[in-house]
């Protein structure tokens, strides 16, 4: 079992959250608390110099709850227009990502 560990930084309007370890069941709260809590954070932010990046590459694993942590942030982002994008997926995770059809909400072209 590999621990999610997250590491927040902050560089010219844009938050990176880079995630590392498993994303499942038992740690996706811990991610979406903290991407609930930036995007909070940005929906005060009025001049609209705020973009969410989750950059995932060092992730060793990822279930559906990972997923749907994602793609409540993305949810949220979008009813707030902040813009979020996941980057370095790796490659079993841009699969599942395709097979799913959410390559094309959440990631980055």
């Amino acid at each position: 079992m590999d621990p999610l560990h997250l590491t927040t930084s902050r560089h010219d309007g844009t938050v990176t959250v880079s995630v590392s370890g498993e994303l499942d069941i038992a740690t996706a709260e811990v991610l979406r608390g903290r991407l609930t809590r930036l995007l909070r954070e940005a929906g005060r932010v009025r001049n609209g110099t705020f973009s969410l990046v989750v950059e995932v590459s060092g992730l060793s694993f990822i279930d559906a709850a990972g997923l749907g942590a994602l793609v409540s942030a993305q949810n949220q982002a979008m009813s707030q227009d902040t813009p979020l994008r996941v980057t370095g997926a790796p490659p079993s995770m841009r699969r599942l990502l395709r097979i799913t059809g959410l390559d094309a909400h959440l990631t980055s072209p």
